[in-house]
């Protein structure tokens, strides 16, 4: 089998008024999605969907500029995969689509969904079957504004509940200078969700990310009060580049602190699994890809340090991380965007079936999915930045 030739589908969608969400001081617009497809000469096709934080037109264009390296080379054997560069870009999305296509087309050639034949090359720590079904987190918490009504977010979390997802995670909230937010305003709001989740009476896990706005003096109280109210964890509460802040943290409280979404290789990851700064890590398919997931995932277990991986975007990059967690030996979740809208799994032609919040692996090899037929038409790609910065007066109602 030869490869034959690469292209890169550049999709978006805008979100109705109603539907942009926002994070801190932007609002997001519109959702993005590059999708890297590798034909052979044996007609299969391989797809892999590259984190659209690199930006969809500069990730087409280093896909072109890797394909000289991949036509005519035999997407099967070993050593046709790219390496990621050490920063978040463009280069490494387009790597990390590649890679993930190129996994889709192992599979569909071995007959065998890409978890499976994972755990049959050895590439994990499983010695069991891989898994034909994975549990999701509801992930978002990013539509409740400080000044208008923060109890959005329990009503959210309440119908996640009743949707039969076993876990969410929420944000920070808009941007809190504008509102003179701060931590004991930020617990409160916790403590009423923790309170209105026990009062449904069901097992649901709550968990918070930080998004790295957070300094240390912050993230330690609010640390210790998520841990006492048995919140499932606290993700990048610092930045990330904070290894003995995170280190400090992680020492102080049960609850796992947890990171690492914007690293795309091991040797990112290396000093904070050694110093046992995360006590979860969260690589993400679409940003590494999945050969140098494996390789992290590896090196975590060495620690006792297990996987719950990132992953905001579309349907596609969630097939990939799913069937990541499929093959680990201790999987937990998949991260499930809830805000992502129609462009999420319209873009496939068979959306897996999602049940009691659990997505089930189509029974076809690879990652189970192929793309819509009309996916371009239907999804034209509308150039520029997905956010938009929004500007309010501090401790204002301007």
């Amino acid at each position: 089998m030869k490869i034959t030739h690469l292209e890169t589908l550049c999709l978006s969608r805008l979100h109705e008024p109603e539907h942009q969400w926002f994070t801190s001081a932007v609002r997001v617009f519109k959702a993005d999605c590059p999708i890297v497809v590798i034909h052979t000469d044996e007609g299969i096709t391989g797809i892999g969907e590259a984190c659209a934080y690199g930006g969809s037109e500069h990730i087409r264009d280093w896909v072109d500029f890797y394909s000289d390296m991949l036509i005519g080379r035999d997407p099967l054997q070993p050593g046709v995969e790219l390496s990621p560069h050490y920063r978040v870009s463009a280069q490494d999305c387009a790597v990390a689509g590649i890679d993930c296509a190129l996994w889709d087309i192992r599979g569909k050639a071995a007959g065998k969904s890409v978890a499976q034949l994972i755990v049959e090359m050895g590439l994990t720590a499983r010695t069991e079957p891989a898994l034909s079904q994975v549990p999701l987190y509801a992930s978002s918490g990013c539509r409740y504004d400080w000044r208008t009504r923060p109890q959005q977010v329990i009503d959210e979390a309440l119908d996640y509940i009743a949707q039969g997802y076993p876990a969410m995670k929420l944000r920070l909230g808009t941007y809190w200078p504008w509102d003179g937010v701060n931590v004991d305003r930020f617990l409160g709001l916790m403590r009423e969700l923790h309170q209105a989740v026990k009062a449904t009476g069901k097992p649901f896990g709550l968990a918070v990310d930080g998004n790295q706005r957070l300094t240390e003096e912050q993230a330690m109280p609010i640390a210790k009060e998520l841990d006492r109210l048995g919140f499932a964890w606290f993700e990048e509460p610092i930045p990330q580049t904070n290894i003995e802040g995170y280190a400090k943290l992680a020492a102080a409280v049960d609850i796992p602190i947890t990171g690492g979404e914007q690293f795309t290789t091991l040797e990112q990851f290396r000093y904070h699994l050694e110093r046992k700064a995360y006590d979860i890590i969260q690589p993400d398919m679409g940003w590494c890809g999945l050969t140098e997931g494996l390789r992290i995932a590896r090196y975590a277990e060495k620690f006792g340090i297990k996987v719950i991986p990132h992953s905001w975007h579309n349907g596609l990059m969630a097939m990939a991380n799913a069937h990541f967690v499929a093959a680990l030996p201790h999987p937990i979740y998949c991260e499930l965007c809830m805000i992502q809208g129609p462009l999420q799994w319209e873009i496939l032609k068979d959306k897996p079936v999602i049940k009691d919040g659990t997505l089930h692996f189509p029974s076809k090899p690879g990652f189970g999915v192929e793309l819509a037929d009309d996916v371009e038409a239907r999804f034209p790609f509308f150039t520029g930045s997905w956010a938009t910065p929004v500007e309010r007066n501090e401790m204002t109602g301007g």
